[in-house]
Order: C-alpha cells, then structure tokens, then sequence
C-alpha cells in the first residue's frame, strides 16, 4: 500500500458572496506530513472540506494521484481518503467498537458481515490511539478526547493512503496529541492537518501552508514559514522563534504586550 500524492491547483471557494478561499495552491507529497495554520476564520477547514469532498470548488482542482478526487466515484475515494473533522456526527447509539468498525465499509460489499481481518484492523486501530479499552463503552457517553480518539481510530481502521484532519488535537491531553500526530508520523500514509498549535506544527509537519484571508501567504519547511516577521503580519502577536536544542525544531514563544500584573499573594 504506497502513500497518496495530493495537489489543490488553483482553488477557489464561496459561500453566497463571500469568499472563502482563493486560488489556493498547495501538494502534499507521498508520505509527507502536511500542515495547515493561520489564524480562526483564515480558510483551513473550507479548504480541508474541498479535498474530503463536502464543499466543491468553484473554481480549480482537487488531485489525488493525479485523478480528480470529484470525478471518482465515492467508495473509490474513501478506500484511498479517509477525513477526521472538526464537527461530526458525534452521537452515534453505537458502542466504541462498532463506531470504529464504520471505517471498514469503503472496503466492503453491501450486507457483508465483518471478517476476522476486520477485527483485527479494528482493534489495532483503538490500540493505537490508546482506545482498547473503550472498546465495550457507548460511544455517546465518552468525553471530548475520548470521542476525538475514537474518530480517528475509525479513520485509521478505513486503512487510507491519505489522511484529512482538521484540527485532530482538539480535546486531547499533552499526552494524546503527542501521541496522535507522532503516529501521524509513522503511517505509510500522507497527512494534511490543520493545526492550531504552531509548536506542534514545527516538530512533526515536513512543510507548512500558512492560510490569511483565504489566501496562502507562506509556505515552506517550518524553519523557513515561522518567523518573527510572519507571526506579527499573519497573527497580529509578537514572538521570537528559536532552534529548540532538544528537538531542533523552531520553537515559538508568544510576547504579550504588558507584563502579566503582580498577584497578591494571601497567608493562610
């Protein structure tokens, strides 16, 4: 199974009369981690929405491998793209194991009862994502992360070449978005990923796309994107970015603009 090449040419979208996003550019490579950022309201998941196929483009082309992805007939597509969003359908009457297993149909005929292979790519999804033992729970009764964790678990178990995420870390712990975007990492998959989080964005994407106003205004590896100089025109903050000596990614630390104000401080 080889990873999936993607390329957004020229894309344009609109919602009535405003404009979403315009004549963004970007290509994911096969096996590269690919990240989105910029500010809220900026165009990352309107652009995330064209490649998984919910939001077509007025004008441009989404590729996958080369094939346009709104051209192909959908099971074609969901066994090669496989999408975690920002706002699904959460409430699911359905246990954890049996969410999961939605991933599964692309790659299955109609009526077609789960085998034991189903099985068992089902349960070595949940394991990675640190959800084995939800397996059994309702799936509506989970927290925030929980639910987050079984979402991507179930894209895992659609076995794609090309991952879609939209803010994948919403709701996690330190622990389980490290957990998450290292595993990002070790897939023989590409990934497009929108991330709030620039630090994280800097350590594990190859390159990063910086959207503004719809626009792509940056791109590049993340030592070349994250500078002082972007940081205050795209985000409108002061930083400074260094080499972190640990992990030789940029590392950006944020400036207020007044010192934080002196805390009394009380005796018990």
């Amino acid at each position: 199974m080889n990873a999936t090449e993607l390329a957004v040419e020229g894309v344009t979208l609109t919602a009535g009369a405003h404009r979403l996003v315009r004549d963004v550019s970007l290509t994911a490579r096969p096996g590269e981690v690919v990240g989105l950022v910029g500010p809220n309201g900026s165009g990352k998941s309107s652009l995330l929405r064209a490649v998984y196929r919910v939001l077509r483009p007025d004008t441009g082309l989404v590729r996958v491998d080369g094939a346009d992805a709104w051209r192909l007939p959908p099971r074609s597509l969901a066994r090669t793209l496989a999408a975690v969003v920002q706002q699904s359908a959460a409430d699911f009457d359905l246990s954890v194991r049996d969410v999961v297993a939605m991933g599964r149909t692309p790659h299955k005929r109609l009526l077609d009862g789960d085998d034991a292979e189903d099985v068992r790519l089902v349960e070595t999804a949940l394991a990675a994502v640190d959800a084995a033992a939800l397996a059994d729970r309702p799936f509506d009764r989970l927290s925030g992360g929980e639910r987050q964790r079984v979402l991507i678990a179930r894209a895992l178990a659609q076995q794609p070449t090309l991952l879609v995420l939209d803010e994948p870390t919403n709701h996690l712990d330190v622990r389980h978005q490290l957990d998450v975007l290292g595993l990002l990492r070790r897939l023989p998959a590409t990934a497009l990923v929108a991330l709030h989080d620039l630090n994280l964005a800097a350590y594990y994407c190859d390159r990063l796309y910086v959207l503004r106003d719809g626009e792509v205004t940056a791109a590049g590896p993340p030592v070349e994107v994250l500078t002082p100089r972007l940081l205050a025109d795209v985000y409108g903050v002061r930083a400074e970015v260094d080499v972190h000596p640990r992990t030789g990614a940029p590392h950006v630390t944020f400036l207020p603009d007044a010192p934080a104000p002196a805390r009394e401080h009380t005796g018990s």
